[in-house]
C-alpha cells in the first residue's frame, strides 16, 4: 500500500504530489566522542522533498492534541522514560509550519543510547486511513557498541544487522523487518533520504542539497526477502530513514484501516 499526500490541491490551480510520510526522530550527530545533553525533535514530515509537514497527533474527529503514546530510550538494557521531556513546537518547513515536538536527554554513559517514538495513528484524509510509525534512532557514546542490535519485540520493528551510527558513505546498510518479533516476509519499504539542514534554533528547514531527476528518487522502494531482510546501498552522506509499510500487526483503528509501519534512521559519513 502506498500512502500518499495531495500536496497542492486542484482548486489552487496546481499540480499535485506524492510523498512518503516519515516519522523524523533528528538529532545532529549520532556518535559521539563523550557524553553530552542530546537535542532531539520530533516532526511528521517529507524528508526528502519537505512539500508538507503534518501536526503530530491530529485527529479526524477530534482537536484533542496527544500525539504521542510512547517515548523511551535504552541503554545497557535499562530503559528510560522519556514521555515527559517532550515540549511543543511549531516545526517551520519549506512549505508550510505545523505541530511538532523537542526533547532533550543527557547521554551520560558510554555505548549505545536506542530511542524509541511511539506516535499516535494520524488520520490520513486523503486515503481515509490511519498511519503510525513506530520509529527507532541510536546514538553511540565513546564507540563502545551496546545495544543497538536489541531487538525489543515490538508491534512493527526494524531491527538492524549494521551498526545504524557506524557507516560509510558507499556501503550498505541491512536489517530484518518484524511484527511483533516474527519476520515480515517480502515487506514492502520506502526510503528517504533527509535533503535539508535542520536549524534546532529556529525549528526550521533549510533549502535543499539535491534535486531528484524524477520522482522515483524521491522515495525509493525496495522489498524484503522471504525472511524481512533488506539490504540498500548509501550513496550519501546524512540522515537515511526506513520505512517498513504495514508491517504492525494492528490493522485497524477507529473503524478505519491503520497503516502500522516500522521506523529506522541510519546517520551516514564521508570517509576524510
Amino acid at each position: 500500500m502506498k500512502r500518499v499526500y495531495l500536496a497542492i490541491t486542484m482548486s489552487l490551480l496546481l499540480s499535485s504530489s506524492t510523498f512518503a510520510h516519515f516519522q523524523m526522530l533528528y538529532t545532529p550527530e549520532s556518535a559521539l566522542e563523550k557524553g553530552a545533553t542530546i537535542e532531539l525533535r520530533e516532526v511528521f514530515t517529507h524528508p526528502f522533498a519537505d512539500e508538507h509537514t503534518m501536526d503530530m497527533g491530529k485527529q479526524h474527529d477530534s482537536e484533542e492534541n496527544n500525539p504521542v503514546e510512547a517515548f523511551y530510550v535504552i541503554n545497557k538494557g535499562k530503559k528510560k522514560d522519556l514521555l515527559n521531556t517532550l515540549q511543543t513546537i511549531t516545526w517551520t518547513g519549506s512549505h508550510n509550519t505545523a505541530a511538532a515536538y523537542k526533547s532533550q536527554y543527557k547521554a551520560k554513559r558510554m555505548g549505545d543510547h536506542l530511542f524509541i517514538l511511539q506516535p499516535a495513528p494520524y488520520y490520513e484524509a486523503g486515503e481515509d486511513i490511519y498511519i503510525q510509525q513506530i520509529t527507532k534512532m541510536v546514538v553511540n557514546v565513546a564507540g563502545a557498541p551496546t545495544d543497538w542490535d536489541t531487538e525489543l519485540g515490538l508491534k512493527a520493528e526494524i531491527v538492524p544487522l549494521t551498526k545504524p551510527y557506524s557507516i560509510w558513505t558507499g556501503s550498505t546498510f541491512t536489517g530484518i523487518v518484524k511484527g511483533n518479533g516474527k519476520p515480515v516476509p517480502f515487506a514492502e519499504i520506502e526510503v528517504e533520504y533527509l535533503n535539508r539542514d535542520v536549524n534546532l534554533d529556529t525549528n526550521a528547514t533549510g533549502p535543499s542539497y539535491i534535486e531528484a531527476p524524477q520522482d522515483s528518487f524521491v522515495t525509493m522502494g525496495i522489498k524484503a526477502d522471504a525472511n524481512g531482510q533488506f539490504t540498500f546501498g548509501l550513496p550519501r552522506a546524512g540522515w537515511w530513514g526506513f520505512c517498513a509499510l504495514g508491517a504492525g500487526s494492528d490493522k485497524e483503528y477507529k473503524g478505519k484501516e491503520l497503516s502500522q509501519d516500522a521506523m529506522i534512521w541510519v546517520q551516514v559519513k564521508d570517509m576524510q
